[in-house]
C-alpha cells in the first residue's frame, strides 16, 4: 500500500517507495499542515482559473472546489486523516479529494506544481501573520500613548550608562517606545507591500504552456500582481526572511522595554509596579513579586534571532531553483511568529496593566545631580561663560556637593560663589527638576508640551 500510494504521488519514475527512514526525513506534514486553509485557498483560486480559461471544464472546476471545502471542514473539525507517506499537505490534500471525487481531483494540478504551490502558500500564511503584528503593534502603541499621556509631567531620571543623566518625564521615556514600536509597524507594513506578488502559475521553475491566467489568481488571493520571473518566484523566501528580520527587531525592541522592566520593578528602584496577572511567586520566599512575563519577553529574542539566522543559513547557498532544503524553512518560521505573536501579547498587557510610582520617579530624578547640565546651561547663557569653562565650574561644584554628601540645590549661595563669583541666587531657579523638564521645549524633547504634542501626532497617526 504504502509503495503504490508513493509511486501514485510521484509517478511512474519509481518502481519501489521510499525507505522508512527517507519517508521521516523527506515528510512535512508534521509541521506544513499549517498551511491547509491556505493550500485550500489557492487550490480553489487555481480551479477556479482554470474553469475560466477552459483548460478543464466548468463541470470539473465546481466539482474540485466544493470537494477542497469539504476537505477544510474536516481539518477544522479535527478528522482529517493526515499521512506522513504522503509527505506534505499539499499531496494529503490532492489525495482525500481524489477520495472524494474521483477523477476529477487529477485535473487540480494542471498548471501548476508544488514549488509555486508551496511558495504561494507559505507566502499566504506570513501575510497573515504580518497583518496580526499589524494589529498587535497599534494595540501596543496604543497602551504607550496611553501611559504617555497619564505622565506627560511626571519627573523620573532620565539615564546613560544606566548612570543618572537628566531629568525627563515619564510621558517622554514612554514615548520613546511609541517611535521604536512605530518603526517596526512601518517594517511591517513595508514587509507586507513587498512581498504581495503571487507565484502561483509559476509551476515547476519555467511557467507552462497552458494559457492560464496568473493575473486572475493573483487578484482572486489577494496579491497586487502576479511575480514577474518564474524561476524567481519558486526560489524566492525573501518575504519570510523579511518577516523574519522584522520580528527580530521588533523583539529586539521588546526586550529592551522588558529589561527596564525588571530593573523598574525592583525593591532598589520601585519605579513601576506591575500586575499580579504578569507576575509570579516564589516556591520557598513569600514576599517574591517576580516579572516573569517581562523576564520571558526578553527571552524571546534568542528564539526569534535563531530562527532569522536559521533560514538565512538554509538559503545562502542554494542554486536556483527549487532545492528540497527550502523545505527546513517553515518550522523557524512558524515558531518565531508565535513567539512574537506572544510577547506582543504579553507586553501590551503589562504596560496597559502596571502602575508608575509617581513619588518614587520624581525621588530619584532628584538624585545623583541630574540638574548638572542644567547648571552649566545657566552659566553660559546667563554668565556668558563659554561651555568648557561652564563645564568645569559645575564640576567643580559637584564635587562640593558629594563632599558635603548633599545635592547641588542643598549647596548656598555663599558655597557656590567661591567657584564662581558671578553666580547669584537665580541659580537655584533651574536647580529643580520639574523646571528642569519642563525647560526642554525644543521639538522632541522631554517638556510635557512636547509629550503632549507627540501623543496627539500619534494618536492622529493611528487613527
Amino acid at each position: 500500500m504504502t509503495d503504490k500510494l508513493a509511486n501514485t504521488m510521484w509517478g511512474g519514475r519509481f518502481a519501489a517507495g521510499p525507505d522508512s527512514v527517507m519517508e521521516a526525513i523527506n515528510a512535512s506534514i508534521g509541521f506544513d499542515q499549517r498551511l491547509a486553509s491556505q493550500d485550500i485557498k489557492g487550490s480553489r483560486a487555481h480551479a477556479a482559473m482554470l474553469g475560466a480559461t477552459g483548460i478543464i471544464c466548468n463541470k470539473d472546476m465546481e466539482i474540485i472546489r466544493e470537494g477542497l471545502l469539504t476537505i477544510l471542514s474536516e481539518i477544522d473539525s479535527g478528522t482529517f486523516p493526515f499521512s506522513t507517506v504522503l509527505e506534505d499537505i499539499h499531496m494529503n490534500v490532492e489525495s482525500r479529494l481524489k477520495d472524494l471525487i474521483g477523477e476529477p481531483a487529477g485535473r487540480l494540478h494542471t498548471g501548476r506544481s508544488r514549488n509555486d504551490q508551496v511558495a504561494t502558500d507559505f507566502k499566504l500564511w506570513v501575510r497573515s501573520q504580518l497583518d496580526h503584528a499589524e494589529e498587535a503593534l497599534i494595540s501596543l502603541i496604543d497602551a504607550f500613548l496611553d501611559q504617555a499621556e497619564a505622565g506627560a509631567d511626571w519627573v523620573m531620571p532620565g539615564f546613560t550608562h544606566l548612570q543618572t543623566a537628566q531629568p525627563i518625564t515619564w510621558g517622554h521615556h514612554m514615548m520613546a517606545y511609541v517611535e521604536m514600536f512605530g518603526r517596526d509597524l512601518s517594517r511591517v507594513r513595508d514587509a507586507r507591500a513587498r512581498m504581495n506578488e503571487s507565484p502561483l502559475g509559476a509551476a515547476a521553475l519555467a511557467g507552462t504552456s497552458f494559457p492560464i491566467d496568473r493575473h486572475m489568481t493573483a487578484e482572486a488571493l489577494g496579491f497586487d500582481r502576479p511575480a514577474a520571473n518564474s524561476l524567481d518566484a519558486v526560489s524566492d523566501r525573501d518575504f519570510a526572511l523579511d518577516f523574519l528580520s522584522t520580528a527580530s527587531i521588533c523583539a529586539m525592541h521588546l526586550s529592551r522595554f522588558a529589561e527596564e522592566l525588571v530593573i523598574w520593578s525592583s525593591a532598589q528602584f520601585r519605579f513601576v509596579t506591575l500586575s499580579d496577572r504578569f507576575s509570579t511567586g516564589s516556591s520557598i520566599m513569600p514576599q517574591k513579586k517576580n516579572p516573569d512575563a517581562a523576564e520571558l519577553i526578553r527571552a524571546k529574542v534568542g528564539r526569534i534571532f535563531g530562527a532569522n539566522v536559521s533560514l538565512m543559513i538554509v538559503m545562502k547557498g542554494l542554486p536556483l531553483a527549487y532545492s528540497k532544503d527550502m523545505q527546513e524553512d517553515k518550522e523557524q518560521v512558524f515558531d518565531a511568529a508565535d513567539n512574537w505573536m506572544l510577547a506582543l501579547a504579553a507586553m501590551d498587557g503589562m504596560i496597559r496593566d502596571m502602575t508608575a510610582n509617581r513619588d518614587s520617579l520624581s525621588a530619584a530624578a532628584a538624585s545623583g545631580f541630574s540638574t548638572a547640565t542644567d547648571l552649566a546651561d545657566w552659566l553660559v547663557r546667563i554668565l556668558n561663560l563659554p561651555f568648557r569653562e561652564a563645564h568645569h565650574v559645575t564640576g567643580s561644584l559637584v564635587a562640593m556637593a558629594e563632599s558635603f554628601e548633599c545635592d547641588l540645590s542643598d549647596l548656598t549661595l555663599d558655597q557656590m560663589k567661591s567657584v564662581h563669583g558671578d553666580i547669584t541666587n537665580k541659580v537655584f531657579e533651574v536647580l529643580g527638576v520639574k523646571n528642569s523638564a519642563a525647560s526642554r521645549t525644543s521639538y522632541g524633547g522631554t517638556a510635557p508640551s512636547q509629550v503632549r504634542a507627540q501623543v496627539a501626532r500619534w494618536r492622529k497617526v493611528l487613527s
